[in-house]
């Protein structure tokens, strides 16, 4: 074969890792090397590529003080300001690299300070919820508890809060039987979301705990999602419903999060897993 046909081809090193299930590829690359749209949906594809909800991009510091700079892109190849779950998995990644427990890691929503345990888990904090509107951006005359929107002609009462992405929060009775797939198809694209929106769906079980499943933009409904965690536990506690410490139930496994209220961080406590190493032709 011809040396051309030998230099089409670009080889990528990666990680794969889940947090509760919630899965990904973690690779180095600077911003002109990054894979395609396109080549990121081939490599999502959970029958012909690797399969994963975000590739994760490792990249050098950019703000003194900090030890990475890391990129999120959705399974459909569009980028997002922030993962919980895939934070995690980086801190556990990079701190393991450098040989530290605790990290200041930077990415598109801000920086975040990571913690590691011994049992594995890791903690971040995950800086102020946001519930201004305009922070989403999600379009509101003013900042309320609870927003009615229209969706296909049905009125769907709402929280929406930023956890450096954004996030709409419904209440339902049993997450089994709530229709995550079609009503969050819908609330993900509707128009008073410009940007999309990630939807979680809350089923309270007492004060201190509760069951969640979330529908991603990008994605779809995943097995967990940390900053969906996050969200639904800064709605409840602000409407006084949820206390400051809550164990947050996902399809993948358990979150615990902690938030003293408003005004100040809040913090996600989880596990993260290594699956393998691999290379693949892009």
């Amino acid at each position: 074969m011809s040396s051309s046909w030998y230099s089409l081809i670009m080889l990528l090193n990666f990680t794969k890792m889940h947090g509760l299930g919630n899965d990904f590829i973690v690779f180095e690359a600077s911003d002109a090397n990054l894979p395609s749209t396109e080549q990121l949906q081939r490599l999502a594809d959970r029958r012909t590529g690797i399969g994963f909800d975000q590739a994760l991009v490792i990249q050098p510091p950019r703000r003194e003080n900090t030890d990475v700079f890391y990129r999120n892109f959705n399974a459909d190849g569009s980028e997002v300001e922030q993962c919980g779950n895939g934070a995690r998995c980086i801190a556990s990644l990079v701190a393991q690299q450098k040989g530290q427990k605790s990290l200041r890691m930077d990415c598109l929503s801000g920086l975040i300070n990571a913690q590691l345990h011994d049992d594995g888990q890791v903690s971040l904090d995950m800086g102020i919820p946001n519930f201004d509107p305009p922070s989403l951006p999600f379009i509101a005359d003013k900042a309320s508890d609870s927003y009615s929107i229209d969706v296909s002609g049905q009125q769907i009462n709402i929280g929406v809060v930023s956890m450096g992405n954004p996030h709409a929060v419904l209440m339902v009775d049993d997450i089994v039987t709530a229709p995550v797939d079609s009503l969050g198809t819908l609330i993900e694209k509707h128009l008073r979301f410009p940007k999309r929106v990630n939807v979680g769906f809350m089923q309270i079980i007492s004060p201190q705990q509760i069951n969640l499943r979330v529908f991603e933009r990008g994605v779809g409904e995943t097995q967990a999602c940390g900053t969906g965690a996050c969200a639904a536990v800064a709605i409840g506690r602000k409407r006084g419903v949820l206390t400051d410490q809550v164990k947050v139930n996902l399809p993948g496994g358990q979150i615990d999060i902690h938030w003293a209220g408003v005004g100040h961080s809040l913090w996600m406590t989880g596990p993260v897993a290594r699956v393998f190493t691999g290379t693949v032709e892009i």
